[in-house]
């Protein structure tokens, strides 16, 4: 038998130390070569770490959440025999889902939702009493009542045998009357307000990354948010008739042609396609457009990047939007694909409400958020007629960015997006 320590190698540039996420063993497990016995987080990747050799787990480092220096100790194994055994500098680790830094409070857009289950309408059936019970001795009375009398009051957590019916079964009116003016006792919904034990539950890994970046991004940044209202009624038209004509392509939600407006107004406004280091007091503006998407995934929020998002037409930043986003939600996206980005779009899809604040993705210098498209009457001359209408929200950083050209490209966006056929135009 032979003891060896597996010591947590350079994993990452310029990385000092990383994070257990979870054990994928415990003392006293046996091992087999490359199978998989811990993640770790650096401040750029969740890292699978994997076992150089086969034998029974012993010893490990910590718990989750600890912090373990590269070049320690992350877990003993003993080995059988005493052949040579692989050095640290042998193991590569392989990656596995990766954490970047978050960009606001909401979900990614298009993100699922689960659709209720259609309730079939109730058809007429006979009453039936309910079943007799037994207390000391006597035999409780039968209570006839509908189906959809007794689903009711199950669903309240009403005993029918209290209430009192107004003729020969209860009705819907006998319970409401046994619930405004009963017994006295009250009642309560059936599974509606159930009590729930306390939990404690540990900030680690992607979660207390998201928590440090909000903090210091909230801490560090002076932040002013800017609210526009923009007709988007022409735009959706437009997105109609493109998807209806739009063959093998992908179909279009409003993020590419918002992206497409957004990449066409940012060469009059550099300074919001940029990064503000203010240690060093740089302000870095970038000629290429960036742009992370903020995608809520399982794990967390995750901001994927489109590379030269200015390059791309509709169609191919549609396909890229999907590409990113279920590489996100999977674990697949490469740390090349989560980190860069120079502006941050956030939507929170069909959920998007009326206005946000969202939060700057430090180190860039503003984040954009649209939100829900709504239907109302708007005034047209004299006529009022329907008009489909979006608010678009920004949050800049103050200490880069006026309240002037943030409202001013804003005001730019807004053109491009009344007027659609300007995203096309050369």
């Amino acid at each position: 038998m032979a003891l060896f320590t597996f010591r947590l190698p350079d994993i990452g540039e310029g990385i000092a130390e990383a994070e257990i996420v979870g054990w994928h063993v415990k003392v006293g497990d046996r091992v087999e070569e490359d199978q998989p016995i811990a993640d770790m987080m650096t401040d750029k990747a969740t890292v699978e770490m994997e076992s150089p050799v086969s034998g029974v787990v012993v010893r490990l480092a910590g718990e989750p959440g600890q912090q373990i220096a590269i070049g320690s100790m992350l877990v003993e194994i003993e080995t059988e025999g005493k052949g040579q055994q692989p050095s640290v500098e042998e193991v590569v680790p392989a990656p596995a889902s990766i954490a970047p830094l978050p960009s606001s409070e909401g979900p990614g857009e298009g993100r699922e939702h689960s659709e209720p289950a259609p309730v079939e309408e109730e058809q007429p059936i006979a009453l039936t009493p309910a079943p007799s019970q037994e207390g000391k001795g006597e035999k409780k009375a039968e209570v006839l009542a509908s189906p959809a009398v007794r689903a009711r009051a199950k669903e309240l957590g009403v005993d029918l045998a209290q209430v009192k019916p107004g003729g020969d079964h209860i009705r819907h009116a006998d319970l409401d009357a046994f619930l405004l003016y009963g017994s006295g006792q009250g009642y309560r919904p059936a599974g509606r307000s159930a009590k729930r034990a306390d939990e404690e539950v540990k900030v680690i890994g992607l979660r207390r990354r998201i928590a440090e970046n909000m903090a210091a991004s909230k801490r560090a940044i002076p932040h002013f948010s800017y609210v526009e209202e923009i007709d988007v009624t022409a735009l959706e038209e437009m997105r109609e008739q493109l998807n209806a004509n739009r063959g093998e392509r992908p179909k279009l939600t409003i993020l590419p042609l918002l992206i497409a407006a957004i990449c066409r107004a940012l060469p009059e406004y550099p300074m919001l396609n940029a990064r503000y280091d203010d240690e060093a007091g740089v302000v870095t503006r970038y000629g290429s457009v960036h742009m992370g998407i903020a995608t809520q995934t399982d794990a967390g929020l995750m901001v994927p990047v489109i590379r030269d998002a200015q390059d791309r037409n509709v169609w191919q930043l549609a396909a890229e939007i999907r590409r990113l986003a279920d590489a996100a939600r999977t674990g697949k996206a490469k740390s090349e694909e989560l980190s860069g980005s120079t502006l941050t779009l956030t939507s929170l899809g069909p959920l998007g409400g009326v206005a946000t604040t969202p939060v700057i993705n430090r180190p860039e210098v503003a984040i954009i958020g649209p939100n829900r498209i709504i239907e109302r009457p708007v005034f047209r001359g004299k006529e009022v007629v329907p008009a489909k209408l979006m608010n678009l929200s920004i949050s800049c950083d103050h200490r880069v960015v006026d309240g002037w050209d943030a409202a001013s490209f804003v005001q730019a966006v807004r053109k491009l997006l009344e007027t659609p056929v300007l995203l096309f135009a050369d």
